[in-house]
C-alpha cells in the first residue's frame, strides 16, 4: 500500500463483517479510497476462493481502477488485476480481481446462474443508481439466496442512504468510513444569476475568477459535450501555461487518459468534464472544482415511447460528489455557480435510472431470468407504465409471447449486446445491418447535418471521400468507434438482404411515420404520436419515413434522424402487423356517422375505403357517440316527450321508484334506452327528427307506466271530454284551457288521487291567458264577474253566462246574423 487513505481505518471492521455475514454496505465519502483499497483488502484477507468482481458504472472508471490496483501490486493489468467490458478485456487465468462494467455481470449471471468461480461481487458507486446496477444487484441477491449462500455481496456508496440498501440485503451490516482526506473550501455566488444568463459564458467567467484566486489543476463540471465545446471556445485567451482537457464519455480512451494524467511540468491543467468525472476517478493535480450546477439525464415517457435528454439542476448529493474531487490529493477549493441560498432548493438525490429510463432491455432480461419485477429485490420498483410500454414493444418485435414469456426469437435477442430494437434488426440482417446497429447505438457523427440517415452510412463507409464531397464536419473519433463496433457485431448478423430503410423499420416498427396533409412536414407515427421535421430538410416531402431518432418531446417530437421508406419496401417487411380495420365513428366535422375500411399499420393509414356493408349495430353505436357529441337537447324532443320526462321527474320527487330522467342522467345511460332506436339514423338531421317520446316510454316497464299514469296522468279530461295535456315542468302541474270549456265544473281539477290541485290557466277565445287559478269554484264566485264584464264586449259571439256553474261547456260561438 502507498500513502494512507481514510478508508484504511474502516477496512478491519469491513473485513470482519464480510467474514461473519458475507454481506455488507460500505458508506465512504468521496476521496476515501474505497474503489482501489477495498478489493485488495478482501483479496489479502482470503475471504473467498473465487474471483472478486467489482462493478463500475463507466468504462473509464473501470480501466482506471484496474490500473491503479495493478500499480499498487507492481504488476501489469491482466495478471492479478484485470478488467472486462464490452469489446475489450484484459484478464488471465491468474486474475483474482476483475473490474467489469455493469452490463457484464448481468450477462454472466444469465449464462451461469451459480456464478461459478466468483466468490464476491462488489457494487461500487451504487449511489449512481444505474439501471444495470439495480438489475445486477437484484439478480445477484437472488443467486445468493437460492444457490450461493457463500457468495459475498458488498454495496459501496459515497452519498446514498445506506439504511434502505442494508434492509434490502436482509439487514446487512453498515460500515462507515470517515470523510475525505483533505479539506475543501466551498465558495458560492454572491447573488443569483440573471434569468437569461448563458450557462457557458457564466461558467467561463467563474473559471477565470477561480484561476485568479487559486493554484493547481481545475476540474470544471458541465452537463454535456456541447457545453464543453462552447466553454472551451470562450477560453481561447487563457494564460499560456493553461492546458484545456475535455473529458466526456464519447471520447476515445487515449484522450480520456490524457485528461486524467498529471500535467506536464510548468503547466496548469483545466479539465472540462461531464458527470463522468464525479466518481471513482482521481484526476491528478486537481485542486479546484468549478461546478456549473447542471446535470443531463435521460427521461423516458411511456406515453410516447421515447426518451429525451433533459438538463436539470444538480442534486445536493451530486454537488457533494463534485466538491470532493477537489480534496483527493491536497486541500482544495470548490466554486459553485449558484448562491448559498439557492442550495436549499436542490433535491437531495438524483432519481434512480430505473424510475426514468426505457425498460425494454430490463423486461427482456427478466423474461430470460423467468421472474416478475415484483419478485426481485429492487431498491426502487420499476414503474408499471414503462414496464407495460416495454412489454408492448417486445411483443411487436416477436421477443415475447402473449403471456409475456420469452419466445425463441427473444432468446436469440438476449445474446446480442444491444438494445432489443437493434438486436431484432441485426438478427434479420442485411448488408448495412452491423454498421447501422453500431451507428444507432452510438451518437450522431454528423451533428447538424440533414436528417437522412444514409448520409451517416456513407460517411462511415468512406470517411475520406465523404469529407471531400460534403461540407458537414465529421466526428472522426465517433466514426472510428462506430466502425470498430460494427466489426464486432458482424458475428450476430442474421444474413438477410433487407435494405437500409427496411432495417430501420424492423428496429422501430412504432416509428414508421406518414406525412400528414398540409404544407408543414408533420407526421403521424405508427405508434400514435405526432412528430415534425424541419421544413428545409431534404426528407420533408417524403410520404413515408422511419424516424429513428426524435427529441422525445411529449406533445410533438422533432425528427432528428430518419430514412425514406417506400410503400413496396414496407409491404415486403416480415411481421409488420399491417391489417384491415373497419372504422365506424361519429365525425364532429361532418356531423354524421362515417363508416370506412382502412388498411393500417398502427396509426398509419395505408388504404382508406368507404365501408358500404357496415354493421348496423356499429352504425347505431357511432350514432350514439353523435348524440353524446351534440347533446340530448339537439335531438327530437317533442313537447309530449318533454312532458313525459317532467312527469317521471315529478313522480320521483313524490317518492315513487322511477329512474332519473333529467337530461344529464338520460345522456349518461343513453346506451340502455336509446341505442335500439338509432338504427338507420346516421346524420345530425336524422337524429333531430327522432321523437324521443316512445324511447322514453320504453325506458319504463309496464308496471311503472301504469303507476305513472295513475299518480301523474298525462292529461286532464275537460267537461267536454277533451284531453288537455298536463305540464309537470313547474312547481305545480298545469293545464291551459279555454274558459268556456270549464263551464259547469264546480270542483277544482286535481291529479294523484285528487290530492294535488292543478294550476289552471283559463284562456280567452283567442287563446290568450285571462286568469290563472288554483281554486276554480272561488274564481266563479269572485273574479269571473270582472272577466265577464271585460270580455263580453270584446267577444260578443261567445257565451258569458251570469252563472258559469250552471252553463253547459262549449267551444262554439253564436252564428253571425245575416
Amino acid at each position: 500500500m502507498d500513502r494512507s487513505l481514510p478508508i484504511d481505518a474502516a477496512l478491519p471492521g469491513l473485513i470482519e463483517a464480510l467474514r461473519e455475514t458475507r454481506r455488507a454496505v460500505l458508506q465512504a465519502p468521496p476521496g476515501a479510497g474505497k474503489t482501489t483499497r477495498v478489493p485488495l483488502a478482501m483479496l489479502r484477507a482470503g475471504l473467498c476462493e473465487g474471483r472478486i468482481l467489482m462493478l463500475e458504472p463507466r468504462r473509464l472508471a473501470a480501466r482506471a481502477a484496474a490500473e491503479r490496483m495493478a500499480q499498487t501490486l507492481g504488476e501489469p493489468v491482466g495478471r492479478t488485476i484485470g478488467y472486462r467490458m464490452r469489446g475489450e478485456a484484459k484478464t488471465s487465468p491468474d486474475t483474482r480481481i476483475e473490474v467489469v462494467t455493469e452490463g457484464i455481470l448481468t450477462r454472466m449471471i444469465q449464462s451461469d446462474a451459480t456464478l461459478d468461480g466468483v466468490g464476491a461481487v462488489i457494487f461500487d458507486e451504487f449511489h449512481e443508481r444505474s439501471l444495470q446496477a439495480d438489475l445486477g444487484l437484484a439478480l445477484t441477491w437472488e443467486v445468493r439466496e437460492a444457490l450461493r449462500e457463500d457468495l459475498i455481496v458488498l454495496v459501496m456508496s459515497a452519498t446514498l442512504d445506506a439504511t434502505p440498501v442494508a434492509a434490502l440485503l436482509d439487514g446487512a451490516p453498515v460500515v462507515t468510513s470517515q470523510g475525505r482526506s483533505f479539506a475543501v473550501e466551498t465558495r458560492w455566488l454572491d447573488r443569483p444569476l440573471p434569468p437569461k444568463t448563458r450557462l457557458d459564458r457564466a461558467t467561463a467567467d467563474l473559471l477565470r475568477h477561480a484561476l485568479a484566486q487559486t493554484r493547481g489543476g481545475v476540474l470544471v463540471f458541465l452537463p454535456g459535450e456541447a457545453e464543453i465545446r462552447r466553454v472551451a471556445a470562450l477560453l481561447s485567451d487563457l494564460p499560456a501555461d493553461c492546458r484545456l482537457r475535455p473529458l466526456f464519455g464519447a471520447m476515445d480512451f487515449a484522450a480520456q487518459r490524457a485528461a486524467i494524467a498529471p500535467a506536464a511540468p510548468g503547466e496548469r491543467k483545466i479539465v472540462l468534464a461531464t458527470a463522468i468525472a464525479e466518481t471513482s476517478l482521481t484526476i491528478e493535480d486537481v485542486r479546484v472544482v468549478v461546478d456549473a450546477g447542471r446535470a443531463r439525464r435521460a427521461r423516458f415517457d411511456p406515453g410516447s415511447g421515447m426518451s429525451r435528454l433533459v438538463t436539470e439542476r444538480v442534486t445536493r448529493a451530486e454537488a457533494e460528489q463534485r466538491r470532493g474531487r477537489a480534496g483527493r490529493v491536497a486541500p482544495g477549493s470548490c466554486y459553485r455557480l449558484w448562491t448559498r441560498g439557492e442550495e436549499g432548493a436542490l433535491r437531495a438525490f438524483p432519481p434512480a435510472e430505473i424510475e426514468a429510463a426505457d425498460l425494454t432491455g430490463l423486461v427482456l432480461e427478466l423474461a430470460q431470468w423467468g421472474a416478475a419485477p415484483d419478485t426481485l429485490a429492487f431498491l426502487s420498483p420499476p414503474p408499471e407504465g414503462a414496464l407495460a410500454q416495454a412489454r408492448d414493444l417486445l411483443r411487436d418485435l416477436g421477443a415475447l409471447d402473449g403471456a409475456g414469456g420469452l419466445t425463441p426469437h427473444g432468446r436469440r435477442l438476449t445474446r446480442v449486446p444491444l438494445h432489443p430494437r437493434l438486436a431484432h434488426m441485426l438478427s434479420h440482417g442485411g448488408p448495412d445491418a452491423p454498421m447501422l446497429a453500431a451507428l444507432l447505438a452510438d451518437r450522431d457523427p454528423l451533428r447538424g447535418a440533414p436528417s437522412d440517415l444514409s448520409l451517416r452510412l456513407e460517411a462511415l463507409r468512406e470517411p475520406g471521400a465523404f469529407a471531400r464531397r460534403h461540407p458537414q464536419p465529421l466526428n472522426r473519433t465517433t466514426t472510428s468507434r462506430i466502425r470498430a463496433e460494427a466489426a464486432r457485431l458482424r458475428r450476430y448478423d442474421g444474413g438477410g438482404a433487407w435494405s437500409l430503410p427496411q432495417l430501420a423499420a424492423l428496429a422501430y416498427p412504432d416509428r414508421i411515420a406518414q406525412r400528414r396533409p398540409g404544407d408543414d412536414p408533420r407526421y403521424i407515427l405508427s405508434g400514435g404520436k405526432g412528430a415534425v421535421m424541419r421544413a428545409d430538410d431534404p426528407l420533408a416531402a417524403a410520404p413515408l419515413i422511419v424516424a429513428v431518432d426524435l427529441d422525445g418531446d411529449v406533445r410533438e417530437a422533432r425528427i432528428r434522424l430518419a430514412l425514406p421508406l417506400s410503400r413496396a419496401a414496407l409491404e415486403d417487411l416480415p411481421d409488420t402487423r399491417i391489417e384491415w380495420r373497419t372504422l365506424c365513428e361519429w365525425s364532429r366535422r361532418a356531423r354524421r356517422v362515417v363508416a370506412r375500411r382502412q388498411r393500417v399499420l398502427g396509426a398509419v393509414i395505408l388504404d382508406d375505403q368507404i365501408w358500404k356493408g357496415a354493421d348496423p349495430d356499429a352504425l347505431a353505436r357511432a350514432a350514439l357517440d353523435g348524440v353524446r357529441d351534440l347533446g340530448l337537447a339537439a335531438l327530437g324532443f317533442s313537447p309530449a316527450a318533454r312532458r313525459f320526462q317532467a312527469r317521471v321527474e315529478q313522480a320521483r320527487a313524490a317518492g315513487f321508484a322511477f329512474p332519473e330522467m333529467d337530461d344529464a342522467s338520460l345522456l349518461a345511460r343513453a346506451e340502455d334506452w336509446l341505442l335500439a332506436h338509432l338504427h338507420g339514423r346516421t346524420t345530425a338531421d336524422q337524429l333531430k327528427a327522432l321523437d324521443l317520446l316512445e324511447p322514453l316510454r320504453q325506458a319504463l316497464d309496464w308496471q311503472q307506466l301504469q303507476t305513472l299514469d295513475r299518480v301523474m296522468p298525462p292529461h286532464f279530461v275537460t267537461p267536454m271530454g277533451r284531453k288537455a295535456p298536463i305540464d309537470y315542468s313547474g312547481d305545480d302541474p298545469e293545464i291551459e284551457v279555454r274558459l268556456q270549456e270549464m263551464f259547469g265544473l264546480t270542483r277544482h281539477p286535481s291529479v294523484g288521487d285528487g290530492n294535488r290541485p292543478l294550476r289552471v290557466t283559463l284562456l280567452s277565445p283567442a287563446g290568450r291567458p285571462l286568469q290563472t287559478t288554483m281554486d276554480l269554484p272561488g274564481f266563479w264566485t269572485s273574479s269571473y264577474n270582472d272577466v265577464r264584464k271585460d270580455m263580453r264586449g270584446r267577444y260578443p259571439r261567445h257565451p258569458w253566462p251570469e252563472d258559469p256553474t250552471a252553463a253547459p261547456p262549449t267551444l262554439r260561438a253564436k252564428p253571425r246574423r245575416r
